[in-house]
């Protein structure tokens, strides 16, 4: 019985890890903060924290098939720009905005899922390409920063509970448990995982191999574009920013590195990826407000990253059968 216990905790021991780190990092700055422990101070930064959260949720799903997302960072600004001209108006043409920018996020995710399933090309590549393409359209849609949004729903969206709880973190608690939890539990989800460890095994176990992979990139898109919403929610405006998609795209992957999702495919999930989100937002508000330099922010970030695929690779060192990594 001790030894079933062990391989069931075995897969939460990074999320844990992370979520530990995170605490230690959020409470020292909550003490650093000027204005301590306050309403304001935690939902600017939940808010900061969900956005970078999304992104990596977006890129834990491909990453856990075997493949990569280099897009995600430009369908999220692509989204951004789309959400600054459409959602305006009443309710009912807002709601319809919001849907148009979802439809919009996994019309990219299809783009990446058919160049990789049916095109054949390896993902790294193809959605480096895609990135750039959903880049330029961003750019037309946006060449300049600006554009409008409904403001009851940005503030509503962006605001708090009783002046406790953040909206945005109910809004990633709703999409984890709308979204990633019935997907982890389904056959798709299970494939994503199947596939991951072994493509070959899971096509011999009758897997629809192609069909699992493209749903990883439809997902992708979604959550990609559920985060270009809520930025524009924070920021009141668009624009085609391509340091900050670029920016984002690599912390999504430092994001799901911290939380324990392996690069090579088949473990982990998005519940650490989200933690090792709140990490990395953490990290840059404690140079903030311990005033150092944000220019040492990168460094910082690319040490933790650095250290976390480390440890990550080490357990992969001598591993003849991956069930030894459970053990």
């Amino acid at each position: 019985m001790n030894r079933d216990w062990v391989y069931r905790l075995a897969p939460a021991r990074s999320p844990l890890a992370a979520l530990g780190l995170w605490l230690a990092m959020f409470v020292l700055f909550l003490a650093k903060h000027p204005a301590g422990f306050s309403a304001n101070v935690v939902n600017t930064a939940a808010n900061k924290a969900v956005l970078l959260a999304l992104v990596a949720m977006a890129q834990t799903i491909p990453v856990l098939a075997g493949g990569l997302d280099l897009s995600v960072g430009m369908v999220f600004v692509l989204s951004n720009c789309l959400a600054s001209n459409v959602l305006v108006g009443s309710s009912a043409e807002t709601a319809l905005g919001v849907l148009l920018v979802l439809a919009t996020g996994i019309g990219c995710g299809a783009l990446n899922g058919a160049l990789v399933v049916l095109g054949r090309l390896p993902p790294i590549l193809s959605t480096l390409a895609t990135g750039s393409m959903i880049f330029g359209v961003a750019l037309w849609l946006r060449p300049e920063p600006g554009g409008s949004i409904n403001e009851e729903l940005a503030d509503w969206l962006t605001g708090s509970v009783a002046e406790a709880i953040p909206r945005s973190l109910l809004l990633l608690g709703a999409v984890v448990l709308l979204v990633w939890l019935p997907y982890r539990l389904s056959v798709w989800g299970r494939a994503a995982y199947a596939i991951g460890s072994s493509t070959p095994a899971a096509y011999l176990a009758g897997i629809q191999v192609g069909r699992a992979t493209f749903s990883t990139y439809l997902l992708a898109g979604l959550f990609a574009s559920i985060a270009g919403l809520l930025l524009t929610c924070v920021t009141y405006t668009g624009e085609a920013n391509a340091l900050l998609g670029g920016s984002y795209t690599l912390s999504s992957i430092a994001a799901v590195v911290i939380g324990g999702t392996s690069l090579y495919g088949g473990s982990g999930g998005a519940i650490g990826s989200v933690l090792g989100a709140f990490v990395l937002r953490t990290i840059g508000d404690l140079l903030l407000v311990f005033d150092m330099d944000p220019l040492w922010q990168p460094l910082f970030q690319g040490l933790v990253l650095l250290v976390s695929i480390a440890l990550g690779s080490l357990r992969w060192l001598g591993v003849k059968d991956r069930l030894e990594l459970y053990r």
